[in-house]
């Protein structure tokens, strides 16, 4: 049947479904099918917890703008002066700069640990996380990364990363007692959540999130649209790809690790066409956010991160 006796019939109005429509010379596949995925940077990217330089989110944007990304991710820790809560019109001026400069605020990556046995000590973080989704909200931002914390038994994340991201429990508790203080923690934060329209994004993140097991114990366990994974490529440091496979399906954002220059605390050799396509094989069709963690320079470094992002997921 030709293409416009077909139309001239009406039945392809009348279907439920997008169709790629059949003609004489070419298949004609609906607008939107198959775009690759929209690549971002993560604040963090730039500034790296000490190039005081490159702390300031307005020259951050400027930056990523420049270098011709899509969207930003914005690292909470980055805002915070002096522990001091960020005020509207702090994050008003940022989510205005970002639209002038055609960039999405796609992402907000934040820090909060439920592994401890002092409830009130929980319940810090619980307040706390309730304001970063009220932070988000304020920006128009849609996904919020979140962590189960760690145990803090370890002398410090120098010493976290020597030993793999693995750490002991508190002496006296198990990792038992520690999935029941997470749930109960995020069952309270999910209202807020929904309210607020930002969907959390708990990550392979150290603490529970070092095994995609502990990830999907969590998130299975709260069973809402409105607690996800943020699925971070550089935080399984053994058989990455079977592990990332796990948790694509559940994924909202994809933060991507890059090491030029070599790593900080380690160097991933990352396949990215191969990841690429367990998340096409997973349906993910959101943002893939650049997470740059080498020594390399990074305003040479990230550039060639995108070339690559763009490569791999095109």
């Amino acid at each position: 049947m030709k293409r416009r006796h077909f139309l001239a019939t009406g039945s392809l109005a009348a279907l439920p479904f997008p169709l790629a429509a059949q003609t004489d010379e070419v298949l004609v596949i609906p607008p939107g099918t198959g775009r690759p995925n929209r690549i971002g940077v993560s604040s963090y990217s730039f500034w790296g917890f000490k190039r005081e330089e490159l702390r300031d989110i307005p020259t951050c944007l400027d930056h990523a703008a420049r270098m011709g990304f899509d969207g930003f991710e914005v690292l909470q820790r980055q805002l915070v002066d002096n522990n001091q809560i960020p005020d509207n019109a702090t994050l008003q001026k940022i989510k205005r700069h970002a639209f002038l400069l055609g960039l999405d605020l796609m992402g907000y990556s934040t820090h909060q640990g439920f592994l401890s046995p002092d409830a009130d000590k929980r319940e810090i973080n619980v307040r706390r996380t309730i304001d970063y989704i009220e932070q988000a909200y304020a920006m128009g931002i849609p996904t919020m990364r979140v962590n189960s914390g760690t145990w803090g038994t370890s002398k410090n994340f120098d010493d976290l990363m020597a030993k793999r991201g693995i750490e002991k429990p508190l002496e006296g508790f198990t990792e038992e007692d520690a999935y029941g203080w997470v749930i109960e923690a995020y069952k309270k934060i999910l209202p807020v959540a929904e309210k607020c329209g930002v969907v959390m994004g708990l990550e392979n993140h150290w603490g529970l999130g070092v095994t995609p097991e502990g990830v999907k114990r969590v998130v299975d366990a709260i069973a809402s649209p409105w607690l996800k994974v943020t699925l971070d490529t550089g935080n399984f440091l053994e058989d990455p790809y079977d592990r990332l496979t796990k948790l694509a399906k559940d994924t909202v954002l994809l933060q991507t690790k890059t090491y030029f220059g070599g790593g900080v605390w380690y160097t991933l050799e990352l396949d990215y066409p191969r990841i690429a396509k367990i998340m096409k094989d997973a349906g993910y069709t959101g943002y893939v956010s650049l997470e740059f963690e080498g020594k390399e320079d990074p305003l040479t470094a990230i550039p060639k991160s995108l070339d690559l992002l763009r490569k791999a997921f095109a």
